[in-house]
């Protein structure tokens, strides 16, 4: 039987927390990260309804995809839903965790799952994180290169798209002095020394940084390590929003929108003016993505599939691509397969199991 924390630490190896929109509440919303867990129960939404069915079936962890807690919450009392649901988990002993725009922003997250389905060729992200990478340089007596080199790329430093262990080393010459009390690896207390040193230069995602520096400071002989880390603007194609891809043979408009309804089975897509062209190259954002539209724009897609559009935001299709709107529940809705073959993988004898019940709130007629 899993703790707690042991299935969280393999959520957020996927997903990283630190991923998450400013926004966003991803994380565990109820419970004790130290409980054993029996079963979990996965669904998109968080309701009265999931609880319900988690207890029916024995399951004393549900995972979700939007949070339950969102604002915040400032007494409970039972005077809403929210505080109504988290009363109701706690007396039961279930705890809660969900993945949100953490989960979105892995390629092989939401929009992954979506790109998959839909039978997308060499999907990429749709508009990479920036701001979200640092280069991390590093001064090494000649002797401890490897090992700390090693050690920073164990920890997860030196990915560059299909790459890793990349870095880059040149050679100089460092000085220092040591003063009273220290314990110099090399040199003398007092005496100014010279040291041939390597210039050690790599990448990695901000997120990473206190665990790369503690594995670099352990595999290096110093006392002190003189080290550098520098902010990047470069743009990270390894986590962002949205995907776009290519479909392995070109699809008339209604013919990929025949398609559409037979993945996500949906009754019916909403459609700006079609072009009467042939598509071929997919965009597309699960949840609420009409912030992509003039990334898809960019990307010379033709088309960009989302939900959530707005009357106005099918005017911004400028006749240049079709926006196709199949709804936030619907684009989402492989999230719970997402969680499922994360958590039979890694936890094989364990209980999982999807919810019944349709959380969507939008019903058609």
């Amino acid at each position: 039987m899993p703790i707690l924390k042991d299935i969280i630490r393999v959520l957020e190896a996927f997903a990283p927390p630190a991923l998450q929109e400013s926004y966003d509440n991803a994380g565990l919303q109820v419970g004790d990260a130290d409980m054993p867990i029996e079963a979990a129960l996965l669904s998109l939404d968080m309701t009265i309804g999931v609880l319900d069915e988690a207890e029916r079936k024995g399951c004393n962890l549900v995972l979700t995809h939007h949070p339950l807690i969102f604002g915040g919450l400032k007494s409970l009392t039972g005077r809403n839903e929210t505080e109504r649901i988290v009363i109701s988990a706690i007396r039961r002993n279930i705890a809660i965790y969900s993945a949100h725009t953490n989960l979105d922003a892995v390629p092989g997250g939401v929009n992954g799952m979506l790109a998959s389905r839909l039978g997308l060729q060499s999907p990429r992200i749709l508009d990479p994180m920036k701001g979200r990478l640092k280069k991390l340089v590093v001064f090494v007596p000649h002797d401890h290169l490897e090992p700390v080199r090693q050690a920073i790329f164990d920890a997860g430093a030196g990915h560059i798209g299909a790459y890793d262990q990349c870095s880059y080393r040149s050679e100089g010459q460092g000085s220092f002095r040591p003063l009273d009390g220290s314990r110099p690896y090399v040199g003398k207390e007092g005496s100014l020394h010279l040291e041939a040193e390597s210039r050690l230069e790599t990448i990695l995602p901000e997120h990473l940084v206190g665990r790369v520096v503690e594995a670099m400071c352990l595999a290096h002989p110093y006392e002190e390590v003189a080290y550098d880390l520098y902010p990047l603007d470069n743009p990270w194609n390894e986590a962002g929003m949205g995907m776009i891809g290519e479909l392995e043979e070109a699809l008339s408009e209604r013919a990929f929108m025949d398609r559409l309804k037979a993945v996500t089975g949906v009754p019916v897509v909403r459609h700006s003016a079609l072009l009467g062209r042939k598509i071929s190259k997919v965009a597309l954002c699960g949840g609420a993505g009409s912030f992509l539209i003039r990334s898809a724009l960019r990307e010379a897609a033709d088309v960009f599939l989302t939900g959530d559009l707005k009357y106005h935001q099918f005017f911004e299709a400028e006749g240049r691509l079709v926006l196709m709107d199949i709804g936030h529940f619907e684009s989402e809705q492989f999230t719970r397969d997402l969680f499922y073959d994360l958590l039979t993988k890694n936890f094989p004898k364990f209980a999982v199991r999807i919810a019944e019940i349709d959380t969507n709130p939008i019903k058609y007629y």
